[in-house]
């Protein structure tokens, strides 16, 4: 019964660093801890178990069972015997408990007990943990939250060391990015990100050194070509938090919590709306204004203005002035340099594979792109690619389309972008189409009576 005489104060008088190591022990524990002999008395009483109840352990420890002091004379009997059934009974035995604290207000604790034995194997006692129900729960339930969100969260979840690589990554992420949840550990986030990595890693520096934004924000970001698929832009909601020891005395920062979901067919989505929105409004716009000339080519002239608005750099309009012959009629911005080509009813030097003129045998549209080498920048390429087809030197997306009014093509309408812009797209040739129905019926008016 040597392992159960004396109170943790009583160990700590004892000659020796074995005795001031155990008093240390069991004072410096998070939990509280008593420990009881197999008749029931209490041997053992550290500090936290004298914070959480009140009663000190020169209070404690020699009373036998709980009764007429740490539990009710109703419930003591039964509270001693579930504790020392742990005697009898192999492995941890978990309890909820309902004790008094000195002052006289009841407290639910719950306990973790385990049998003692001597050493002659004989049952010599119980040792008993316990905390406080809800610091119990609060643990648990951080417990059961990092295992939900690293599990079943319908959002990406990334712990991100202080050295800006993940440490975990949950199912969600793994998906979302295209790889394993182990592939990504350890790794440069560089490795997986094309584009965008500067903003990820300055996010996640500001977090480090200073907390978490006020609220999420939009992270654009390329990832990494994987085999067999190209480049991806995807939009991620991102959200952290920084995440410190709760061990130390001052807070020592862990890394990082990044939590994100993929809202890149929304904002695509959105952005497509204004777009759309701005270009009809644009296209109003213009039809009022080009209904207040009389002159064709000028009223075209206002169609192309409104028209190039966040759509193109060069607005090109060319008459049919015979067989796969075209001439000059407009061109926007007025004066731009190279954009005019050939005035004065002169036709065009276009090829015979020219894209206007394949517009115009189509009566409809295509769109084209210069073709750059590989290596270098290409701007030489460009240039030549422009040269040959009669546009500006600087064109690197094209887009012609017919100009159609009752039942016949009167011309062709080219649209161009430099290499700032990207490439004319589908919703692009609609929206040119529609223009062009318009310019078609202004250079095509009949003269007025």
């Amino acid at each position: 019964m040597s392992a159960f005489t004396g109170s943790a104060r009583d160990t700590a008088s004892v000659p020796g660093a074995g005795g001031d190591l155990l008093a240390a022990l069991l004072d410096g524990m998070d939990a509280a801890l008593c420990a009881l002999d197999a008749g029931g008395t209490v041997t053992h009483w550290n500090r936290e178990a004298e914070r959480i109840l009140g009663w000190p352990a020169a209070e404690a420890v020699g009373r036998r069972g709980f009764d007429g002091w740490a539990a009710r004379s109703a419930d003591a009997e039964e509270t001693l015997a579930r504790l020392m059934g742990a005697m009898r009974t192999p492995g941890r035995q978990v309890h909820e408990l309902a004790l008094l604290r000195k002052d006289g207000g009841r407290v639910l604790v719950r306990s973790q007990s385990a049998g003692v034995r001597g050493a002659d194997g004989r049952p010599a006692g119980v040792y008993c943990a316990f905390s406080e129900v809800h610091a119990q729960i609060d643990l648990e339930r951080s417990i059961a939250l990092s295992e939900a969100l690293f599990d079943d969260a319908p959002w990406g979840v990334v712990l991100i060391d202080a050295d800006l690589r993940p440490a975990v990554v949950n199912g969600h992420a793994a998906r979302a990015i295209g790889t394993g949840r182990t592939t990504l550990l350890g790794r440069p986030l560089g490795d997986v990100v094309a584009q965008g990595v500067e903003e990820l890693e300055g996010a996640l520096q500001h977090v480090l050194a200073e907390g978490g934004p006020p609220a999420p924000a939009d992270l654009w970001v390329t990832l990494a070509a994987s085999p067999g698929a190209g480049e991806r832009r995807r939009c991620w909601r991102s959200g952290f938090v920084r995440l410190a020891s709760p061990l130390t005395e001052e807070p020592v920062p862990l890394g990082v919590a990044w939590l994100f979901q993929d809202v890149t067919e929304e904002r695509l989505a959105a952005r497509e709306a204004d777009r759309t929105r701005f270009r009809w409004n644009q296209l109003h716009r213009a039809g009022v204004a080009a209904a207040e000339y009389a002159d064709p080519a000028e009223a075209v002239a206002v169609l192309l203005d409104f028209a190039l608005a966040g759509f193109a750099d060069h607005g090109l309009v060319d008459r049919v002035a015979g067989a796969r012959r075209l001439t000059r009629a407009v061109a926007s911005p007025a004066g731009a340099p190279d954009a005019d080509g050939l005035g004065g009813g002169f036709p065009q030097r276009y090829g015979p594979e020219h894209p206007a003129l394949q517009a115009w045998d189509r009566a409809g549209s295509v769109r084209v792109d210069a073709c750059r080498r590989a290596g270098g920048d290409g701007r030489g390429d460009v240039a030549a690619w422009a040269a040959e087809r009669h546009w500006p030197a600087d064109t690197a997306h094209a887009l012609c389309t017919a100009l159609r009014s009752r039942g016949r093509t009167v011309g062709v309408l080219t649209f161009l972008r430099t290499a700032a812009r990207g490439a004319f797209d589908r919703q692009d040739a609609l929206y040119a189409e529609t223009v062009a129905a318009r310019v078609a019926a202004a250079l095509d008016a009949p003269p007025p009576h």
